[in-house]
Formats: C-alpha cells, sequence, structure tokens
C-alpha cells in the first residue's frame, strides 16, 4: 500500500503527496534534538520508519526461511502473543489467570472469560506502560503531533480519555494547555498523579479515576479530546467506542481530536513455515491427534510481526474512520475486497494492519503498523487459512471481510471473511470464521 502514497492520501482526505509513514519519517529525522525543550527524537530512528514496500516477484528463499525459524525459541503465539522477545502483546492479557477473579477475590473458576473478565486491571499492572511507552513510533508520533502544535494548544481545555501514565496530559500541558483533564478506570492513575505532580504539571492536569462513561468533568465542554484508542485490528478493546462517547459529550463544536483519522488494510501472504508450527503441529503431538484443537487455532487470529518480504499482495483499505463523525455503529462493518498477487506463490492466510494520522494540524503526520514500517507493539494480525491456494502473479483473490463486537463480551471482535478465487491452480469458495479475544 505504502507504495502508492495517494491511496494514502485519498483514505486520510489530503493531497495526493500525503503519505503518513513518510511524513513520520521525515519528522523523525529532522533533528536529533529539540529546541522547544521537549525529550529529544532517537537519532536512530532516522531512515527507519515506513520503508516503502519492495515486494519481491519471487518468494522468499524457504530453505533459509526454515532455518531462521528453527533458531527462533519464541514462536508466534495468538492475539497479542510476540515472536520477538517483547513484553508488549503478550503484556495486554498478561496474567490472565490471576484477573479472572470474583469481586470478592475468589478465583472464578470459569474457562468461558473473555478479555472483558480482565481488561481494567491488566491495565495496572506498569509493564503495559512500560512496553507502550518504549514504543516510540506511537509515542513520538504523538508527541510531535502535540508539541508542533502549540498553537492549537495554547490556553485550550484538554481531555485525555484513557490517559494511563498520564504521558499524553503532560505533552498537552507542556505544550500550554489551560488545563487537561485525564480519565483513566485502572489503579495506574494512582501512580500517573504522582508522575504529574513529580514532573510540576499539579496545578495544570486533573486526573479521575472511573469509566468515561460514569464520571462527570468540572467543565461542560472541552477544545481538544486526545487518546491512544486503536488495539489489535485497530477495533480491539472497543476503546473507540469510549472515545466516541467523550467526544458526543464533551467536546465543543469546532473542537480537535487527536488523532482524527484511522485506516485498516488487508493484505495476503505466503508464511508456509510459521502456519506449520502453529496449526499443522496439532495433527501429530508426539503420536497423538490432537487436530479438535487445530480448529480452535484456525479460528483465533495470531498477533505477530510479518516478514515484509512475506507479504505477496498489493493492500487494500476495509475500513475508513473519521473519529470526528463517526458513530459506533460503523465500527460494525462489511467491506469488499479484491488482492492482486504480486508474484508466483502460495497464500497461506490474511494479514490486517493500520494507519493513524493527525491531520488537523499544521502539517499532518501519522504512522503506520504495516509490515514494510518500524516495529510497533500492535504488530500485524494474521488470519490463517485451512485451504493453501497456489497463485499466480496477476491473479485476484476477492471477498468481503466482515466485523462486529462479540454479543457476549463487546471487547472481543467475531471477523468472517467470505474469500473466492479462481485460479489456474487452485480454487477457493469459503467462508471463514474467527473471533479475536
Amino acid at each position: 500500500m505504502f507504495g502508492a502514497s495517494a491511496s494514502s492520501a485519498a483514505a486520510f482526505g489530503l493531497p495526493p503527496t500525503y503519505n503518513p509513514v513518510e511524513a513520520q519519517r521525515k519528522a523523525f529525522s529532522a533533528s536529533s534534538t529539540r529546541s522547544d525543550g521537549g525529550l529529544p527524537i532517537v537519532p536512530s530512528l532516522e531512515g527507519e520508519i515506513g520503508r516503502p514496500p519492495k515486494i519481491p516477484k519471487e518468494a522468499p528463499n524457504r530453505s533459509q526461511s526454515m532455518i531462521q525459524a528453527s533458531a527462533d525459541s519464541s514462536p508466534r503465539t495468538v492475539a497479542g502473543g510476540d515472536g520477538n522477545g517483547q513484553d508488549g502483546g503478550d503484556q495486554k492479557r498478561q496474567k490472565k489467570d490471576d484477573n479472572n477473579k470474583k469481586d470478592d477475590g475468589t478465583s472464578s473458576g470459569s474457562d468461558d472469560h473473555t478479555s472483558k473478565d480482565y481488561y481494567f486491571d491488566s491495565y495496572s499492572h506498569h509493564g503495559i506502560h512500560e512496553e507502550m511507552l518504549k514504543d516510540e513510533v506511537r509515542t513520538r508520533t504523538y508527541q510531535m503531533a502535540v508539541l508542533d502544535n502549540k498553537h492549537l494548544f495554547e490556553g485550550k481545555t484538554v481531555l485525555d480519555v484513557g490517559c494511563g501514565s498520564g504521558i499524553l496530559s503532560m505533552f498537552c500541558a507542556q505544550a500550554g494547555a489551560a488545563h487537561v483533564y485525564g480519565i483513566d478506570c485502572s489503579s495506574i492513575i494512582d501512580q500517573a498523579q504522582k508522575i504529574v505532580t513529580c514532573n510540576g504539571f499539579g496545578d495544570k492536569i486533573t486526573l479521575i479515576k472511573g469509566k468515561v462513561e460514569e464520571v462527570e468533568l468540572p467543565v461542560d465542554k472541552v477544545d481538544i479530546i486526545i487518546s491512544e484508542w486503536m488495539g489489535y485490528f485497530l477495533l480491539y478493546e472497543s476503546m473507540l467506542d469510549t472515545v466516541i462517547y467523550a467526544r458526543d459529550k464533551w467536546l465543543a463544536p469546532g473542537g480537535l481530536m487527536f488523532p482524527d483519522k484511522a485506516v485498516m488494510y488487508l493484505c495476503a501472504i505466503e508464511d508456509a513455515q510459521v502456519k506449520h508450527d502453529r496449526i499443522d503441529f496439532w495433527d501429530n503431538v508426539y503420536g497423538f491427534d490432537m487436530t479438535p484443537l487445530k480448529e480452535i487455532a484456525l479460528t483465533e487470529p495470531v498477533v505477530d510481526v510479518v516478514d515484509a518480504n512475506h507479504v505477496l499482495s498489493d493492500s487494500q483499505p476495509i475500513l475508513n474512520v473519521d473519529i470526528l463523525t463517526c458513530t459506533k455503529e460503523d465500527l460494525a462493518f462489511t467491506s469488499p475486497f479484491r488482492l492482486r498477487a504480486q508474484r508466483n506463490d502460495y497464500v497461506h492466510g490474511f494479514v490486517a494492519y493500520f494507519e493513524t494520522a493527525f491531520t488537523q494540524v499544521h502539517k499532518p503526520i501519522g504512522f503506520s503498523t504495516a509490515p514494510f514500517a518500524k516495529y510497533t507493539h500492535w504488530k500485524q494480525t494474521i488470519f490463517y487459512t485451512r485451504q493453501t491456494l497456489t497463485i499466480c502473479e496477476g491473479e485476484e483473490i476477492s471477498g468481503t471481510i466482515s466485523c462486529k463486537p462479540n454479543p457476549k463480551n463487546n471487547r472481543d471482535l467475531d471477523i468472517s471473511m467470505d474469500v473466492v478465487f479462481d485460479g489456474q491452480h487452485s480454487k477457493m469458495d469459503a467462508k471463514l470464521e474467527y473471533r479475536l479475544r
């Protein structure tokens, strides 16, 4: 997708020359220090953000891939697992069993628990905030979007939805906001209060513990809402629902949303070795048939880093979110796609990733979670297929992808794909069902 910046620009409603990843790369490499007193830009990020995709016309050397895979002792894990030794993907689900407690603190003993049972508790642990803060693509982009646009923040009232450690609230105060209100439901806000105070912002930042839908602000309206709401597959954990609620209740007419745009994309990949290790593994486990678990594994998307060389098709937008105007209902979507193969290869699954952009600022800036861009803690979301497709360059896979909140827990996502392929060597007409939890 990033080979065609006009597609990004059209998705974000910007001039054809705009590319969120290239804009970020240029901003990050502009200088290694900041004259405005902000944290220095890390020089090691120069040139690393948003390399355009160079999809090889020949498939990667699989023997070399297998050697590399066998040398990796950290296999991919489902929905937030990390094949690269990073804590981040797993931090959002860490200590799941410990958090599956009843209100009286006893274990629930149920196997039917989902992210709803431990969502807020998981964000109480410092580890997840450490991982997000160390995601320099994420944090630096927010920092630059705020501090490079002080004229938008000076004298304004700001609301930080899901303030966590308080980093975004402090950026806004540093940019000259008259006052910042931060809301968070997890107990990390107790530490955030200490952080805000020890950094000298105690009189500029007010932190409120509770659910956005249940608290009241000391003011009727705010000028700016800032939030880092994005989840895996963009929508996982449904935090955007909360941002929309806050926007409709508190954002003043003409107010700003940081960020204000997001687009999600889909592409096809070759991933034989990892699919074999994760899915086909269940066919023979120490001589035993464990294929019932294989069926479960096939329905659970994998969140991990995808090698850009394994992407074999172009990328198509499947969801375009304008955070200034979207509704909660818009987030349950069905979208068509048509993916064209860029080389002869084998399709083992599909990959989703997203871009986020700040377009209401003086000079738009954004970041990408694409396989072609620098690592972020969101990684990519992989949907493996039961059938392997033999595809030739120029052939197309068409279909629709649908996503809606799970009826038992709206923080989980039910995702389905209707996939049609009529190639020279393979054919497919199937409905694929997944649940991200």
